[in-house]
């Protein structure tokens, strides 16, 4: 008996302002070609189960060019392979805020697709395959409710969610990831499972030898070159599918190819460094790097000082910009440095820093949850920088108009 996992689609996920020829936006329609990639890889292995564990939309209310797309491959993946079991639970993208809006994924069930979205769901009517399925949706709320166990009365037992573990969670998603359900990796009770199929964190993992994280289909997150270092790290190809025997245990990871590629390209330090020189060094990462065109780029300068920032030569990162889908120049100010009146010179504290330090010695209401709000505010600090780093870019942007 085998099973093929997938996870995080984010059909209709839409980033920067290129446009395809039929008027789509161009990164939506990435993740609709790597969906559609990955559905006949998974046609293509012939499974028996099909899990999808979440984040099938990337927003509640997905455009109708995403349904439309994600109803015709549904449909050909269930006339592909008719006698097998396809179970979807829902993702915290995919769960409407409001108990009276209804899910989308609800327009998948008539297909023959067994979806759990408001709930969690023991699936146990497979025919003739000796299964049972508990899909269970990644709604914080579900957290204090749910019991991660089965009724034993199937050879196969699966556990399918869409949720966090904090044990794996990666350091650089910070305090910015949206809210799922969350729990410790000793309630899933993975020892008692045939497989666990795991949605949300973005990058494939194994936590257990019967249970993982699919990984998401494209970059999709809020910090792909977080996810591209730690793919590197991991020894991953990149985004793709995962393949489990439940009769052996023999699992494989398949590769997902991407539309185009996302470039980190190697960081500039700029200190005691001129314009010119900046752009010959810039000029430099661009040419012996395999090609930007219609790549996603990044290039961090770090210690750049604002008045040399403005120097820099902007018919040059007008070229990038045409050629690449997206460049992003991510530049960085220097450290500020204090001298005391007694003792040697060293690092001002950051902001962060200080906030983390105010709020943790603070006295506090007994209702107020310290960390929480320790982690609110780090959150806040970090979309202040985010939009300090776009200010910086549109500072070039004017002088490239």
């Amino acid at each position: 008996m085998r099973l093929v996992h997938l996870s995080d689609l984010h059909l209709g996920f839409r980033q920067y302002q290129r446009l395809t020829p039929g008027g789509i936006n161009q990164r939506e329609a990435d993740v609709a070609g790597a969906f559609k990639r990955a559905l006949d890889l998974t046609v293509s292995l012939k499974p028996d189960i099909v899990l999808l564990a979440g984040d099938i939309f990337h927003t509640v209310r997905p455009t109708n060019p995403a349904i439309l797309h994600a109803f015709q491959q549904f449909a050909r993946l269930r006339q592909e392979l008719p006698d097998a079991a396809i179970i979807m639970a829902a993702g915290n993208h995919d769960i409407p805020k409001t108990a009276e809006t209804g899910c989308i994924l609800r327009l998948f069930s008539p297909l023959g697709i067994h979806v759990a979205d408001r709930k969690a769901e023991l699936f146990d009517d497979f025919g003739q395959l000796d299964l049972s399925v508990l899909a269970v949706p990644g709604d914080p709320a579900l957290s204090d409710t749910t019991e991660f166990n089965h009724n034993g009365s199937k050879r196969y037992n699966i556990l399918l969610s869409h949720l966090l573990l904090p044990e794996v969670k990666p350091h650089y998603l910070g305090s910015s990831d949206r809210a799922s359900l969350e729990i410790r990796k000793e309630d899933l009770n993975a020892s008692k499972w045939s497989y666990i199929a795991l949605g949300h964190y973005h990058v494939h993992h194994q936590i257990a030898p019967n249970a993982f994280y699919g990984g998401s289909i494209e970059y999709t997150s809020s910090n792909p070159w977080g996810e591209l270092d730690e793919e590197h790290d991991r020894g991953l190809p990149g985004k793709g599918i995962v393949e489990f025997d439940l009769d052996t245990g023999e699992y494989r990871f398949h590769h997902v190819p991407p539309a185009r590629q996302h470039i980190d390209l190697p960081f500039i330090a700029a200190a005691a460094l001129s314009a010119k020189e900046i752009d010959e060094k810039i000029r430099q990462c661009v040419d012996d790097c395999a090609g930007i065109d219609d790549q996603v780029v990044r290039l961090v300068i770090r210690d750049l000082p604002r008045h040399i920032m403005r120097e820099l030569d902007p018919k040059a990162l007008r070229e990038f910009r045409r050629r690449a889908l997206h460049f992003h120049l991510d530049t960085r100010r220097p450290e500020i440095l204090r001298t005391a009146a007694h003792g040697a010179p060293g690092r001002r504290p950051s902001l962060a820093e200080m906030v983390r330090e105010k709020l943790q010695s603070r006295m506090l209401s007994s209702d107020i949850d310290r960390e929480a709000l320790v982690a609110l505010a780090l959150h806040y600090l970090q979309e202040v920088e985010r939009d300090e780093s776009r200010l910086a870019e549109s500072v070039l942007a004017d002088g490239l108009s």
